[in-house]
């Protein structure tokens, strides 16, 4: 049994990735509904919790369906992140997790996310103030190094073991990597065999098949695997990777109906959740995977991306289901 302090995750569990614009309540709700088992929110600045600012602190929006769900937070100034930590805590969720790993230059260049990955001591530091600061389990998302010259995700595991975090997520590219090349697992194993490390240790990166979940849980060892972008727009995922861990075959995708309704109970929590206008905009970044192997669905998914009116959308999702009635993935 894999346990993040008192919270039991089963033998070996799938985490959703925290994702900008994207892990939101909504899209949550789909992914727990068809199999994750621990889910983040999207990153939120410190910054802005401290502000107050309004597109932060509606992230920190946590439901108990949602259970166990962890807050991330990001920033580059100690003081800040320990009092966003408190901010964050009383919220309400399971955990805490602190992004050291999200590349973008806006961020990174600035300190925060994979930035801090270029003064590990101050990594070190930032991370013992908030474990403090809270009563929640700290956990930690991060990258291997800066680049293939600065790798030490070793020793960074155990210094932050060391100071009290219970779980790490580990994505096995570097900054530099962005999400580009393929991602290098071997360091994993590495961190694994460390007979220093006791906490959960997740691996993310590459994982878009329940074949190739199984061969990474198998050759790398990993406690738990955290999906991303395969799981944008096709949240059965989650299901699909554990039906084959305990059978050995593949479960047959969702049809047609399910995928219409799915993104149909998505959609109407998108635009509750933000209003109209944002909710139909963030929403247009996941058709092309709700839809993707249905043949000549183009005019379709352009109608959905460019359709500004909730009940048009829904409108086009039921002509999708009626024109395509039976057709193979």
């Amino acid at each position: 049994m894999i346990k993040i302090g008192e919270l039991e995750l089963g033998e070996f569990p799938l985490l959703l990735a925290p994702m900008e614009d994207v892990s939101d309540p909504p899209f949550r709700a789909v992914c727990k509904s068809n199999g994750a088992d621990l889910m983040y929110t999207e990153f939120i600045s410190s910054e802005g919790l401290i502000r107050d600012a309004a597109k932060s602190v509606q992230k920190l929006d946590v439901y108990d369906y949602e259970r166990p769900i962890g807050i991330q937070i990001f920033g580059n100034e100690i003081s800040s992140m320990r009092e966003a930590a408190s901010i964050a805590e009383a919220a309400g969720p399971d955990i805490l997790d602190i992004n050291y790993g999200c590349p973008v230059n806006k961020v990174a260049c600035k300190g925060a996310g994979a930035g801090i990955l270029l003064d590990i001591d101050k990594m070190v530091s930032m991370t013992s103030e908030i474990v403090k600061a809270v009563d929640i389990p700290v956990t930690v998302k991060t990258r291997l190094g800066w680049d293939e010259n600065s790798i030490r995700i070793v020793e960074v595991t155990e210094r932050l073991q060391d100071i009290g975090i219970q779980a790490i997520s580990i994505h096995a590219r570097t900054r530099k990597q962005m999400y580009k090349g393929e991602a290098n697992w071997k360091y994993l194993a590495e961190v694994k065999n460390n007979p220093r490390i006791h906490i959960p240790v997740f691996g993310n990166g590459d994982i878009d098949s329940p074949e190739k979940a199984r061969l990474y849980r198998d050759q790398y060892g990993v406690d738990g695997m955290m999906i991303g972008r395969a799981a944008i727009g096709y949240p059965w995922i989650f299901n699909e990777i554990k039906h084959h861990f305990a059978t050995g075959a593949l479960l047959e995708g969702p049809d047609l109906e399910e995928r219409v309704a799915v993104a149909k109970r998505h959609l109407d929590f998108s635009v509750e959740w933000k209003g109209e206008k944002l909710g139909l905009l963030e929403m247009r970044r996941h058709y092309t995977n709700y839809f993707r192997g249905l043949p000549h669905f183009k005019p379709y998914r352009t109608a959905l991306v460019t359709s500004e009116d909730h009940k048009e959308v829904l409108q086009i999702l039921d002509e999708v289901s009626r024109v395509f009635a039976g057709a193979a993935f």
